[in-house]
């Protein structure tokens, strides 16, 4: 089976998965990168030498060999590429094809009644809807927005992205958490959809309450200096310590050592990778519900903690409750890693693709019954939390 995975560029969150696919196929796989990263991606520790990867082509450099590729595959997947020409040759290929997306209507669904809107999704999505054509919901708010143009009924899976999964032994993982002060760690750019300031009241809040704590702030932009200011101004600024852009190694090394992943980003982050990376660290999640892996990845009060709408008063009750009963709330960090190391991650989800596909070939629909490629739930962005806290995600 030759697999070929199409995107803007190969990075750190997609790598494990392209080398779980080489692993299994070899030569056969090959992951086509439409355009260098941007030089923000790169200065945020996030370049990758592809020279490295055996299985990367570059459109810009040989389009005909990458063509090529992407026709000859028995299977494809389609990410964002800013290439619709390729993505339409392929489509109308009738062989089987996956389009792999985050949100069409991040702002708002309301958008979807855009005239002008419409007539592009019809030509991009709507119009394969019967066709040998099927979506990866690269986050759980993908499905809901695809269901309200009429695309892909029935077709629709659970995805996301799958960054390097760490492991350890019991005695390992009981090694990785020092008792002392509860280590809190916040890892992004420091920009409005990621509320870093969050983290600043927070701090203050904890401090006041007399907790015994301390922060990691991973990551730099536009808000820094004011994050840096505010934590002066609240007399807290020993309890954060900024480490600026770092290496995804380094990110994760920081994680296994902390107690708690806050992740403060608000509707308009598609996936959130680091819930993935904070989870396999053996972190308890406090995520807000409206991220998009948040309802793939958290099961509230078992492997992690939600709250909603965007709330800082509800995130902040959250984290209360979990400082004042720790005992008994922080075996969800264990929970955590084994929902990553079970079942999220780059090998388990490439093994699945394959026999889906596989199945696909040979005439047989055959979704997982949990995890990656099982059916993706289209729930309306406004009852996701409530369906998250009755179980129903």
């Amino acid at each position: 089976m030759k697999v070929t995975f199409v995107s803007n560029y190969i990075n750190h969150h997609q790598i494990p998965f392209s080398d779980a696919l080489y692993e299994r196929l070899g030569p056969d796989y090959c992951f086509v990168q439409t355009m260098p990263m941007e030089e923000e991606r790169v200065a945020m520790g996030w370049g990758v030498d592809i020279r490295k990867l055996p299985y990367v082509r570059c459109l810009y450099e040989d389009e005909y060999l990458c063509r090529r590729a992407i026709a000859e595959s028995d299977v494809a997947l389609l990410g964002w590429s800013e290439r619709e020409d390729i993505a339409q040759e392929r489509l109308h290929s009738g062989k089987i094809t996956f389009r792999v997306s985050e949100r069409l209507y991040r702002e708002g669904q309301w958008k979807a009644i855009s005239p002008r809107g419409l007539v592009a999704k019809y030509k991009e999505h709507i119009r394969y809807r019967n066709e040998n054509v099927y979506l990866l919901c690269a986050g759980a708010y993908t499905a809901s927005d695809f269901r309200l143009i009429g695309a892909y009924p029935g077709k629709m899976f659970r995805w996301g992205y799958f960054p390097q999964m760490r492991t350890y032994s019991e005695e390992q993982f009981a090694s990785l958490k020092k008792e002392g002060p509860l280590q809190i760690v916040w890892a992004g750019r420091f920009i409005p959809l990621k509320h870093p300031e969050y983290v600043v009241r927070l701090a203050a809040c904890l401090r006041q309450k007399g907790y015994d704590f301390r922060v990691h702030m991973l990551g730099s932009g536009e808000l820094e200096p004011e994050i840096r200011r505010q934590a002066e101004q609240a007399g807290i600024a020993e309890q954060i310590v900024f480490y600026g852009y770092q290496e995804p190694d380094k990110v994760r090394d920081v994680m296994e050592q902390c107690h708690i992943h806050l992740f403060t980003s608000n509707y308009l982050e598609g996936w959130g990778a680091v819930v993935n990376e904070g989870m396999n660290s053996g972190c308890v999640e406090v995520v807000n519900a409206q991220v998009g892996a948040a309802p793939y990845l958290i099961r509230h009060g078992k492997n992690g903690l939600v709250y909603p709408d965007d709330s800082y008063p509800e995130m902040e009750a959250l984290m209360l409750d979990l400082f004042e009963h720790w005992e008994e709330r922080k075996h969800m960090g264990y929970a955590a890693y084994q929902t990553i190391v079970r079942e999220w991650n780059a090998a388990h989800a490439a093994e699945e693709l394959i026999r889906f596909a596989r199945d696909l070939a040979g005439g047989k629909t055959t979704p997982s019954a949990s995890g990656p490629l099982s059916p993706a739930p289209a729930v309306f962005p406004g009852k996701m939390y409530g369906a998250m806290m009755r179980g129903e995600i």
